[in-house]
């Protein structure tokens, strides 16, 4: 890697950093941030060399969410180039290397800004909005090797007990008796037994190129701007189910803390809207409202994985260090009922719709 390092940078390399990401999938060899003298850049290895777990596993399928060299067709295509204008941007590709050994290094801008995870909730709207602006503005860019049917092959992808959902012993347990909150089980059954219904209609909602990944550990403000990193599910999804994605996920993973849930919901959903409108979108705005809500159904395999889990340590992600494991549970479980109400939203608005 050595002479890689010098043929992109310029020079030899002064430290090389791991940075953390789901070590579980198989589609990434590693992420490493490269500093010379006088740069620095992000290294990210894309591979079908490795063994996938917990189905992470990569596919040379050019359609499957989790093909394994998307995200170098994203760069070397310039697809997000597509939503210039809206404040909306991926990092810079610096080079992109096919090694020998079949593996494909992409060298991307190493980007100065405050990550996502420690954004205030105004920020988090204006992602909405430039969100909004680009979807809004944009075709849908389809290529080939974009990803088709992602939300449903995703859920499909999750092999979990979901007869834990109706196990009285499971409910028992202290962290779920103690932290979740009262209705939430008879609210999950409803969710699971909805599961194919709100499916089908996120694939009936209007189109739009989506990221399909986003979530505060996969966007930087720099400058104003909204740098997005991660593209490797790109390509078809309903108007809407990015921010369908970032919200939650914004609480899952401990950022925004779940009583904030429905001040962070009306701030991106509203900032999304907004930027719609002014990129010239002029449908119904009820459509992208009940394509964030039905997005709920990402979630339908969170809570039988926790139960099967129960007595492991909880890690943040990437395994970097472990998380108080009431707080993680209380949290979560005080998401997942705000989501089960994002289904019965969507479940009233399909009605008005039809």
């Amino acid at each position: 890697m050595d002479e890689e390092i010098i043929q992109v940078l310029g020079g030899p390399a002064v430290t090389v950093e791991p940075l953390t990401h789901n070590a579980l999938n198989g589609v990434t060899a590693g992420i490493w941030r490269v500093r010379t003298q006088d740069r620095s850049a992000v290294l990210k290895v894309l591979t079908k060399r490795k063994n996938g777990r917990d189905g992470w596993e990569f596919t040379t399928d050019p359609r499957h969410w989790n093909y394994w060299r998307r995200e170098a067709d994203v760069y070397a295509d310039d697809l997000p180039a597509r939503w210039s204008g809206s404040g909306v941007r991926a990092p810079r590709l610096l080079e992109l290397v096919e090694r020998a050994d079949g593996d494909l290094a992409l060298w991307i801008e190493d980007v100065a800004g405050r990550p996502a995870t420690s954004w205030e909730l105004d920020r988090h709207g204006l992602l909405g909005y430039q969100l909004g602006l680009a979807q809004g503005g944009a075709a849908r860019g389809e290529r080939s090797w974009t990803s088709r049917s992602f939300l449903r092959d995703y859920v499909d992808s999750k092999r979990v007990p979901y007869e834990l959902l109706e196990d009285d012993d499971a409910w028992r347990h202290p962290l779920i008796s103690e932290n979740f909150p009262p209705g939430l089980r008879a609210e999950l059954l409803r969710l699971h037994r909805d599961r194919e219904w709100l499916l089908s209609v996120m694939e009936s909602l209007p189109r739009a190129l989506c990221h399909l990944d986003l979530w505060p550990s996969n966007a930087i403000d720099a400058d104003g701007e909204s740098v997005l990193l991660d593209w490797a599910f790109a390509g078809d999804g309903a108007l809407g189910e990015d921010i369908g994605n970032h919200i939650p996920d914004s609480v899952f993973d401990l950022y925004v803390p779940a009583a904030r849930l429905p001040d962070l919901d009306a701030t991106v959903f509203g900032g999304y809207v907004r930027g719609l409108r002014e990129a010239g979108w002029r449908e119904d705005e009820r459509q992208v409202r009940l394509a964030v809500c039905a997005s709920a159904v990402k979630y339908d395999w969170l809570v039988p994985w926790l139960l099967r889990h129960i007595d492991r340590q909880p890690r943040a992600y990437g395994g970097q260090g472990a998380v108080d494991a009431v707080r993680l549970f209380h949290e979560r479980g005080a998401a997942m009922l705000f989501l089960t109400g994002w289904a019965d939203e969507a479940r009233r608005l399909s009605d008005t719709l039809a």
